[in-house]
């Protein structure tokens, strides 16, 4: 009957105890959460309850298996996986309190800065760090479980020994993936790119969608996502459209025939860019800047909030320019002209 008895007793024991320390610690919380609706530090950490409970269970069964007199001839190799399960709890738990931490700083942020371009920063920062922190709890858990097997105790201690540490770094730095690493905390550090940038990357033009430490995801206007390593935005130019500010300023250019009317096609256009949503009351502009033997070049530039309210001003003028044109002066399109030869006398 005592065989029986005391395997209840430390696994039921340990199911109810880390059970009520986990409702209590969440209950807690969610006082905390009532009392200061300011943070969602208080709601995020309450994602922790189940690896909480599972950290608590598996430290009470590994303390007190010994007395419920079970797998005598086999207690090492319980103890070692009580110990294994016991280092990925922990992990687990770790991960989730440092995601709710790094959303919480966030999402602060974002709420407490009036400069979305800061806010983008602070959130690029974030994210990498939590991304390295992920990096390097993983590596640790690995190591600590290569430590309970004998075969890998020489493994698993000179990753989590200092020198053996600079030798991995050391190893893997030559390597692309390392190179991708620095570079991806020097994005974040460096503000050089944010999440929420419009950038253009080798003609392809789109939003920066996510940055890892290793690699970015542009998202363009088609909805396609690329994907590019980040020393790429180390090592090669490319564009930025947001850094300093979204605001722009782009260019309608316009083929048209030398009669073309421009003092006229001047005040339509300042009538057709003050009527528009989308202009942001900076500046605007027309002007002749080319000519060849058969038409000359007009060059409208506008302003704008964004690159879409840019994309759209400029789409909208040059529709509407050409269809004032066709319907008040058709004269001013391109026209090609053919010389007919004269009549030749009888």
């Amino acid at each position: 009957m005592e065989n029986v008895l005391r395997p209840v007793i430390v696994f039921g024991g340990a199911i109810l105890i880390s059970y009520v320390l986990a409702w209590a610690v969440d209950r807690l919380l969610v006082r905390l959460d009532v009392r200061h609706p300011e943070t969602p530090m208080w709601e995020l950490l309450r994602r922790g309850r189940v690896p909480l409970q599972a950290v608590l269970f598996v430290a009470l069964v590994s303390g007190f298996f010994g007395q419920t007199h079970l797998a005598k001839d086999h207690r090492q190799g319980v103890d070692l996986w009580l110990s294994i399960i016991l280092i990925c709890a922990s992990a687990w738990l770790i991960l989730r309190l440092v995601a709710a931490v790094t959303e919480t700083l966030a999402t602060r942020y974002a709420g407490a800065t009036h400069d979305p371009a800061r806010g983008r920063r602070v959130r690029t920062q974030l994210t990498l760090i939590q991304r390295l922190v992920t990096a390097v709890v993983t590596v640790i858990a690995v190591a600590a479980v290569l430590l309970q097997f004998p075969g890998m105790k020489t493994f698993g201690t000179s990753m989590l020994a200092s020198a053996g540490v600079l030798g991995i770094v050391a190893g893997v730095a030559a390597q692309s993936t390392l190179g991708n690493l620095f570079a991806g905390l020097s994005i974040a550090f460096g503000d050089m790119v944010r999440i929420g940038d419009e950038v253009v990357v080798d003609g392809e033009s789109g939003t920066v969608d996510e940055i890892t430490v290793s690699y970015l995801v542009l998202l363009t206007w088609d909805e396609r996502r690329i994907t590019m390593p980040v020393s790429y935005f180390t090592s090669k130019p490319f564009e930025n459209w947001s850094r300093g500010g979204p605001q722009q300023t782009g260019t309608v250019y316009l083929q048209l025939d030398h009669c073309a009317p421009i003092e006229q096609l001047r005040a339509k256009t300042e009538e057709l860019v003050r009527a528009s949503d989308e202009w942001d009351g900076r500046s605007w502009s027309l002007l002749v800047t080319g000519s060849t033997p058969s038409t000359i070049e007009v060059r409208v530039a506008v302003t704008a909030r964004s690159s879409d309210d840019l994309w759209t001003l400029r789409c909208a003028l040059r529709e509407q320019l050409f269809t004032w044109l066709k319907h008040q002066h058709p004269e001013a399109l391109p026209r090609i002209r053919v010389n007919q030869p004269e009549d030749k006398p009888l």
